[in-house]
């Protein structure tokens, strides 16, 4: 799939378990263990903006297009 999520980037960087954002940001820890994974096939804008919110970044840290040449 060519969107990568780097929702464990983020959380390294802030340090931060996914049961606590998952707490934090009302989902259960299963769907954002899904996300965070990459196997979700889509999100809802409110929760990205909840996880960018907790995680004070932007929805593009989170989320990269690359294409199938890999660039």
């Amino acid at each position: 799939m060519p969107i990568i999520v780097n929702l464990d980037i983020m959380m390294a960087r802030r340090k931060i378990s996914l049961s606590e954002l998952a707490e934090r940001i009302d989902i259960t820890p299963a769907n954002l263990s899904i996300l965070k994974t990459g196997k979700a096939k889509a999100i809802r804008f409110s929760t990205l903006e909840a996880i960018c919110k907790e995680l004070d970044c932007q929805p593009g840290d989170l989320l990269e297009y690359q294409n199938k040449e890999g660039t």
